[in-house]
């Protein structure tokens, strides 16, 4: 079994994995073991490659055979890239079966640098954005297995990232929120350019973070008068404070228009704070 190597940042101890980073001096009461969240559900950060081999199985179930997704065939019917290796990745498991059913990878600042930046600066040019990479994280390669696409799985994603960011002291999360392009069986961007048009009226950063996409969809061009809603992992992040940065890249090869998104742990509204028990200012 391959030990992943040490956590992100010198001062971790080195029996915490990756995904823990470092603790207050006086914090001892943190468990990054699977711990049981809700019945059946157990969440952790990966510790060994084998357990980053199970999340990029899982994406590559989810990306290439239900989303027609085209993946690099680094590894058979697995979703792997470059950023991976400088990830944590973060696991929902079935307790009973220790199947891994829900994911995500976080690149952190110290990790982005090294990386020579996030997946999202090969969409979007982030230059407004420079002043807070510091305390911001990307959040990425999100998917949940379609047998478990209930709310228990990603509420205990949610909750162990937001604990994550409270225990780092980051303060900023970005990504790219996908959109499929199949439609009624016709691949069309008329469904992201009307979610974009709905959003951009109600959920729009700030002028100070918006970003602006390499290979923009022609938003403009399309049918943006389609009264269908964002889905349901967008409304979700709308839900816990998020923002729209800009309008949406294209992506030929997940076959998704890609929203820049931006949650700021400030904005998470109360009831939030309250069940994922968080004590940010």
């Amino acid at each position: 079994m391959k030990e992943l190597p040490n956590p992100t940042f010198a001062l971790s101890p080195v029996k915490l994995p990756r995904g823990s980073l470092h603790r207050g001096s006086n914090d001892h009461t943190v468990d990054f073991l699977p711990r049981r969240v809700q019945g059946s559900i157990q969440v952790g950060w990966a510790k060994h490659q084998d357990e980053v081999r199970e999340a990029q199985r899982l994406r590559y179930s989810v990306f290439a055979n239900e989303m027609g997704a085209r993946l690099p065939k680094t590894l058979a019917e697995h979703d792997i890239d470059l950023f991976d290796d400088y990830c944590e990745h973060l696991l929902v498991r079935d307790a009973l079966t220790e199947q891994v059913i829900g994911t995500y990878r976080v690149l952190t600042p110290a990790q982005a640098e090294r990386a020579g930046g996030t997946y999202s600066d090969t969409e979007f040019d982030l230059t407004r954005l420079r002043d807070m990479r510091q305390r911001m994280v990307e959040l990425g390669r999100s998917c949940v297995h379609v047998d478990h696409r209930h709310g228990g799985v990603i509420m205990a994603l949610w909750g162990a990232l937001f604990e994550f960011m409270d225990r780092n002291g980051l303060d900023t999360m970005i990504g790219c929120a996908s959109i499929p392009m199949l439609h009624n069986g016709l691949v069309t961007g008329d469904v992201a350019a009307s979610i974009w048009h709905q959003l951009r009226q109600s959920h729009l950063a700030e002028i100070q973070y918006h970003v602006r996409p390499r290979l923009p969809l022609p938003v403009d061009e399309l049918d943006h008068g389609l009264s269908i809603e964002p889905p349901a992992l967008i409304k979700g992040y709308l839900r816990l404070g998020a923002k729209v940065l800009g309008a949406p890249a294209w992506d030929p090869d997940f076959n998704t228009a890609d929203l820049p998104m931006m949650m700021r742990t400030s904005d998470l509204p109360a009831r939030y704070r309250k069940h994922f028990s968080m004590g940010l200012a």
